[in-house]
């Protein structure tokens, strides 16, 4: 244990706990370490032992309150021996005195609340493949030609913190694609698609009802010609179950969303896509 050292990881290392989360079956995105990184580049934490790296996590500030934790792996055959409460203190101390989110497996509920965590609802992964909806595209548009003011007073009222920086990478990084819903000058409905390891991923996807979130997803699911199509979403927000299984999805695992204090009102009502399970 006295070998084992904790370091904020270099740029170009937060890929490798990209690679450990797709090697326990989270299935990120192919962009999306350049994405992570824009929030808080010392928030992604490296643990090594003699050298050697044994545990990842990432506890991101996005703003003086808010700070979101994720990536908490620890190499499978050094479990158990102390190094990953080790870097989660780490973690912890990084955020401060700020109130910090997840999204962790089920199981692990308990074991989060003895630090502090508690429940808030369920978020439910949704999969399946889809056929590429020849639906009527009118009053959709392009996200990149949205405003970022727009877009960000929009996800202002589902996030508990700004991310400026990160919607901007979210949006215009390789291979990602976002459409839009607009009417009567405003914006109704929004949503990114982005390659993964295994088939596409949706989120965010926001919308003011279920119609403009329906047509929001079937544009997105057109930009990638269709396939394999996951979609995480609030198991409190009965409409995004529906419109999930309207399209085939079926539930494919679930996580709890905890924080270890209060945050701001959301609108939960408007979240028919989570962006990212590690992110927030």
């Amino acid at each position: 244990m006295n070998d084992f050292t904790i370091r904020a990881m270099r740029p170009n290392e937060i890929s490798l706990a990209i690679d450990w989360a797709a090697a326990e079956g989270w299935n990120p995105g192919l962009a999306d370490d350049a994405c992570f990184a824009s929030v808080d580049p010392e928030g992604f934490l490296i643990g090594e032992l003699d050298g050697a790296p044994v545990a990842t996590v990432s506890c991101v500030n996005y703003d003086a309150r808010f700070a979101f934790l994720g990536f908490y792996i620890v190499r499978a055959d050094l479990r158990g021996k102390g190094y990953g409460m080790r870097i989660w203190n780490a973690a912890i101390a990084h955020a401060g005195a700020r109130v910090i989110g997840l999204d962790g497996v089920v199981a692990q509920q308990d074991n989060y609340k003895k630090s502090g965590f508690q429940l808030a609802y369920a978020n439910i992964r949704y999969g399946g493949m889809v056929t590429a909806p020849d639906a009527s595209r009118a009053g959709v548009v392009a996200l990149s030609g949205v405003p970022m003011e727009a877009i960000e007073a929009d996800d202002a009222t589902v996030f508990p913190a700004p991310r400026p920086a990160f919607l901007r990478a979210w949006i215009g990084a390789p291979g990602h694609a976002g459409c839009a819903v607009m009417r009567d000058g405003g914006l109704k409905g929004w949503g990114v698609i982005r390659p993964c390891r295994k088939g596409f991923k949706i989120g965010p996807l926001v919308a003011d009802d279920r119609a403009s979130a329906e047509v929001v997803l079937s544009a997105l699911i057109a930009e990638v010609g269709g396939g394999e199509i996951f979609l995480d979403v609030p198991g409190i927000n009965r409409e995004a179950i529906a419109l999930a299984e309207s399209f085939g999805l079926a539930p494919v695992f679930e996580t709890a969303r905890m924080y270890t204090g209060p945050i701001p009102p959301l609108r939960l009502e408007r979240v028919f896509g989570v962006t990212s399970f590690e992110l927030g």
